[in-house]
């Protein structure tokens, strides 16, 4: 059953997010204004922390989404941003910051679900406020990988393992690793981190190099001669 924290300094969005968490099987080990609150509960309750903590973009007490993503990152959890995504330039500074994902408040409660388990799940979030927020954006959108990186990302980031990867292209297990590394400087540079092999996948949706998995074309049909009828 995965933990869910709440940050939204509107009380009536908690309670409402609370009660749908609560009947989804969801934990929510935390409901509360700030991110400090959240914090100091963590420390005086010495309790783990959330899988996902969903976060307000904008909260009241004068922090900015960036340390605000980067202290709940930083600490362990995985960052679904709840929030009215009417601004893409703060939506953008928190995927940059570490948030797996963003979802609308004006979406409905089953969409905020699906996002929390998704992430919860470890995989990553893609959807129309993702797009939006990364949309017309070049610097955000451009590590400029060479081909030979944008073919490991595939392959790597689709879940072969690196050692498969190197096999698949004919290259040395050490070739392929330092292609990992180059590619990971490369994001790191353009400012959109990517440590884990779930941020690998996040980063090749986004530049096109994987497509999401909703979007990805269907399995060839065999032809009628190829299949079996059976004894």
């Amino acid at each position: 059953m995965s933990s869910v924290a709440l940050i939204d300094d509107h009380e009536s969005v908690r309670l409402g997010l609370s009660a749908a968490l609560d009947a989804a099987d969801f934990t929510v080990v935390f409901s509360g204004a700030g991110v400090a609150e959240y914090l100091e509960h963590r420390r005086r309750t010495a309790s783990r922390p959330a899988d996902v903590v969903l976060l307000d973009l904008t909260l009241g007490d004068g922090t900015t989404v960036t340390e605000n993503v980067a202290r709940l990152v930083a600490d362990g959890s995985s960052v679904v941003i709840h929030s009215v995504a009417d601004r893409p330039a703060a939506v953008r500074e928190a995927l940059v910051a570490g948030a797996a994902g963003v979802i609308s408040k004006s979406s409905p409660l089953d969409d905020v679900l699906a996002a929390v388990r998704t992430v919860a799940r470890g995989d990553a979030l893609n959807n129309v406020e993702w797009a939006s927020a990364i949309d017309g954006d070049r610097a955000f959108a451009d590590a400029q990988l060479a081909a030979r990186e944008r073919e490991v990302l595939r392959l790597y980031a689709t879940g072969l393992p690196l050692k498969a990867v190197a096999e698949r292209l004919g290259v040395a297990y050490s070739t392929a690793k330092e292609n990992i590394t180059r590619i990971r400087v490369k994001y790191v540079e353009v400012g959109r981190p990517a440590p884990t092999k779930v941020d690998l996948l996040r980063r090749a949706m986004e530049d096109g190099i994987v497509l999401p998995p909703e979007d990805s074309p269907p399995e060839p049909t065999p032809p009628a001669e190829a299949v079996s009828s059976g004894p």
